[in-house]
């Protein structure tokens, strides 16, 4: 399997089919992904942010806009389609990943993802939110 064909499957597996035993499958034991949050993201943390995350929406399709493959490293960017579980309201997420595969599994990540946008589709931020934080208005009381 390729490297970008083993980033599909990861996708694929983990969000759209929320099957979270392919966080083990797929990744190393050592691995500690970045960018997800401040610190490197270990398979066990990985699983909570998942199970976090698929407990607001349900992934329907993953699609991968932009793809390069050298080696045994792969960057993508990507676009996830999803629905609300409240209320079934469509939401996206966009982002990027330059993963390292090796043996089979992803050794290394380097994730970035809009975050800020999906919150506030999701409706835990106002609209805009970035516009007002650079106009210097906060966003919390």
């Amino acid at each position: 399997m390729s490297p970008l064909e083993l980033l599909k499957e990861w996708y694929d597996s983990v969000w759209v089919k929320q099957d979270l035993d392919a966080i083990d499958r797929l990744f190393t034991p050592d691995i500690e992904a970045q960018g997800m949050i401040d610190f490197g993201v270990g398979p066990e943390d990985f699983r909570v942010l998942a199970e976090a995350m698929l407990a607001q929406v349900e992934v329907n399709e993953i699609r991968f806009d932009r793809e390069v493959e050298l080696g045994d490293w792969v960057w993508v960017t990507f676009t996830a389609h999803a629905v609300t579980l409240a209320n079934r309201a469509p939401v996206q997420a966009t982002g990027q990943i330059m993963a390292r595969i090796n043996g089979g599994k992803i050794v290394e990540a380097y994730n970035q993802v809009d975050f800020l946008t999906f919150l506030e589709q999701l409706g835990y931020l106002p609209p805009d939110s970035l516009a007002l934080c650079l106009s210097g208005e906060g966003i919390a009381a």
